[in-house]
């Protein structure tokens, strides 16, 4: 997959939990670990707007093209 999703390197950075992240964002833990393991196949403008504003973050931060 030639997209990488470095969410755990943004959470990491700013010392947030998959709970904390969740609480947050306002979607489950089992949605954001998807996306976190980059087994979604899609993601929602509305909800990357989300976690960049839970993680302080700009899209580049999240999302990789390799």
């Amino acid at each position: 997959m030639p997209i990488i999703i470095n969410l755990d390197v943004m959470m990491a950075r700013r010392k947030m939990s998959l709970n904390e992240l969740s609480d947050k964002v306002g979607i489950t833990i089992s949605n954001l670990s998807i996306l976190k393991t980059g087994k979604a196949k899609a993601i929602r403008i509305e909800t990357l707007e989300a976690i960049c504003k839970a993680l302080d973050c700009q899209p580049g931060d999240i999302l990789e093209y390799q």
